[in-house]
């Protein structure tokens, strides 16, 4: 069987971009960071009026973030993105769900990682659970980020799309997602599952019969 998770929202409660600003506020760029988080939040009145697509602003949001990053080398990427991971994604991950991966990885079955998150932010994550990461690619030239992501955020069809061209014919069986953007991954699988849901997803999960996991569900040691 081959088994595809969202990353963010799904596998873990944490944010890759709080993580990023943190470090980048901790690292002498806290002027900077606080510039484009004042300018990016001008917007989300709008997306509470429904006048702005809320996925729209997560992607530009992620996408803009970006150019925080250029100039690093990938090998500093790649460092700062085990740091997002050990600090923020990990430590809220979701451990219901990180146990039912490994049981079935355990099985043999691949687990797939599909997220918006960058892609050396989803491998690091996914490294600690044995599975396949396709995430948001990041351009590089000269072996330095160039601030730009190259191509379109991993989100919706876009996500859908390449875990299409992953699987080359092989069947999704299991997904697992936990807002209405997962939903082509979602419905590209036999057996959806959603996590923690927004209303929305909630609603079509209840009308479609699809499970839900909850947190509550499942409480934290200790």
């Amino acid at each position: 069987m081959i088994i595809a998770s969202d990353l963010e929202g799904t596998l873990t409660s944490g944010a890759t971009w709080k993580a990023i600003g943190r470090y980048l506020c901790q690292h002498g760029q806290q002027v900077r960071y606080q510039l484009f988080l004042g300018t990016h939040l001008l917007a989300v009145p709008l997306v509470k009026a429904r006048l702005l697509d809320e996925q729209t602003y997560r992607d530009r949001w992620l996408s803009d973030l970006a150019g925080l990053l250029t100039g690093m080398t990938e090998a500093e990427f790649a460092k700062i993105a085990e740091w997002v991971v050990e600090d923020e994604l990990w430590p809220k991950r979701r451990p219901a769900l990180v146990a039912e991966l490994d049981g079935l990885r355990a099985q043999g079955h691949r687990v797939i990682v599909s997220t918006g998150a960058y892609q050396p932010v989803a491998e690091a994550f996914s490294r600690r659970i044995g599975a396949v990461a396709l995430g948001t690619p990041l351009a590089v030239r000269d072996g330095r980020l160039t601030g730009h992501v190259d191509g379109p955020t991993n989100t919706g069809s876009v996500k859908a799309e390449g875990l299409r061209r992953y699987l080359a014919g092989a069947a999704l069986d299991t997904a697992y997602g936990d807002t209405c953007a997962d939903l082509p991954m979602l419905e590209l699988s036999q057996t959806p599952v959603v996590v923690e849901p927004e209303p929305r997803l909630r609603a079509i999960a209840v009308q479609r019969g699809w499970r839900i996991m909850l947190d509550t569900d499942h409480p934290r040691a200790g």
